[in-house]
């Protein structure tokens, strides 16, 4: 297959979380093929930042809410580059930001167009309730709990343990010892839950029903609509281990084919008119026999490169034929490959094994014939070393750091040639052919040497 890959690619992050490594494989998937990818990052120690397939790194970690600066950060990346690339978000404040703000990106750089609003909708955890509700989706039962009367309410209702989760995850980081989700198993870490909710004004939380299940449980769909909301390809897998357990991002996936989970997941994305990488998660309810959405992810998936079609194809090699007005190929998922975390999925056994559900023999015979790993790949290995290195010193420093002490280059974006910029520097031409719809934009910040301060 043919594929022309002129068109650079950038790969954006605003999540303040180095060991993200989603977007390290689209790095990778993209850079493989021969594609000039750029990517957003905290520092010049990023591991992902050291991918030998990345041509250029703008170290910068913005504030998310701070949307005139996030802006005027890309619109002068892509002033650098020269040309009209393509625009990935990894994370849900970058998605729900290109949506919204989509006509000022759109004449420099290719983006999906979903509905403006649609991302937020989608992300928010109550309003996702919400639309599930209209639309008719099986979901678990939903409480948006402000007071400690609500929440003792809802727990007397439904019990415990329940499931708490963070309202608006992408814009309420500063919360006090609350993740995103939290399984919470009694009444006395419900009112923990609580107190931290009022240390942190913007921690609104949702408190939703466990759903019972066991292993094969936990699916996960991932695929690419078009201008069409046409989902192609269209993936789905087993989520067998997560990080933290029993509630947390993937650490070990496999793929599994389930017609009927993705029959209804292309359904919900057409009803919906859908565009761009979607990333959703599912549960098995045994109680009524249905699949129950949990969550609603408008962006590339960070478990996305377990998936890949038998013609080469994952999402986010999709969206880049897709919008630089490629055909997309069809082919038959490859079922059965398996996905590992490197960095979490030890911590996610060790949870596992508290709570009797795997053993040691049992962890190290699941991790034979993984096919992909996030961090560790042989032509690439740089990022693995790196991210070994900052996770130890995270161990070691973490018991004396406060959260929310970390820095941002919120006001100076640096950018810096990635390797393979660096490697093709003398036999590349002097700059990029600039796109015809984006003219030069002229920079509020001195330009020095190869950096802009």
């Amino acid at each position: 297959m043919h594929i022309d890959t002129t068109a650079p690619a950038v790969v954006l992050k605003l999540d303040p979380n180095v060991f993200h490594h989603g977007g390290l494989g689209v790095i990778r998937s993209l850079g493989r093929l021969g594609v000039p990818v750029y990517g957003v990052h905290e520092d010049a120690l990023a591991p992902a930042a050291h991918s030998r397939y990345l041509h250029g790194r703008w170290l910068w970690r913005p504030e998310a809410a701070d949307t005139e600066r996030v802006l005027d950060g890309l619109l002068r990346l892509a002033d650098r580059i020269g040309s009209r690339p393509v625009l990935l978000p990894t994370d849900d404040a970058g998605a729900i930001l290109l949506a919204e703000h989509a006509d000022t990106l759109r004449p420099w750089f290719r983006l999906p167009e979903p509905d403006r609003y649609l991302p937020r909708a989608l992300t928010g955890k109550h309003s996702l309730h919400r639309l599930c509700r209209q639309w008719g989706l099986p979901h678990p039962l939903t409480v948006s709990a402000g007071s400690w009367s609500e929440m003792a309410h809802f727990a007397g209702q439904v019990g415990f343990p329940l499931v708490a989760k963070l309202a608006t995850p992408w814009r309420a980081s500063g919360a006090v010892g609350l993740r995103s989700t939290t399984i919470v198993r009694t009444r006395g870490e419900l009112s923990a839950v609580h107190r931290a909710c009022d240390r942190d004004e913007t921690a609104g939380v949702m408190l939703q029903e466990y759903l019972p299940g066991g292993h094969g449980s936990d699916w996960f769909f991932h695929g690419y609509c078009d201008a069409a909301s046409t989902c192609r390809p269209a993936f789905t897998g087993v989520k067998e281990r997560s990080y933290p357990a029993p509630a947390g991002l993937t650490s070990l996936g496999r793929c599994a084919d389930n017609v009927a989970l993705r029959q209804q997941a292309t359904e919900l994305l057409s009803r919906l008119s859908f565009r761009g990488i979607v990333d959703l998660d599912w549960r098995w309810d045994e109680r009524d026999g249905q699949y129950k959405l949990l969550d609603f992810n408008p962006r590339i998936g960070a478990q996305f490169r377990l998936f890949r079609d038998r013609a080469g194809i994952d999402v986010a090699v999709a969206a880049y034929l897709d919008l630089t007005g490629q055909p997309v190929p069809e082919g038959e998922p490859i079922v059965g490959r398996r996905f590992v975390v490197e960095n979490y999925d030890p911590i996610a056994a060790f949870g596992y094994w508290r709570s009797n559900r795997i053993d040691l023999r049992a962890w190290a015979a699941s991790l034979r014939g993984v096919d992909e790993s996030a961090w560790f790949a042989r032509d690439d290995p740089a990022p693995f070393g790196l991210m070994c290195l900052r996770m130890g010193w995270r161990a070691v420093t973490r018991p004396f750091t406060r959260p929310g002490t970390g820095t941002h280059r919120a006001g100076r974006p640096v950018y810096r040639p990635g390797r393979a910029g660096a490697a093709g520097r003398a036999a590349a031409p002097a700059g990029r052919a600039r796109s015809a719809h984006a003219p030069r934009r002229q920079s509020s910040y001195p330009v020095v040497g190869k950096e802009v301060v």
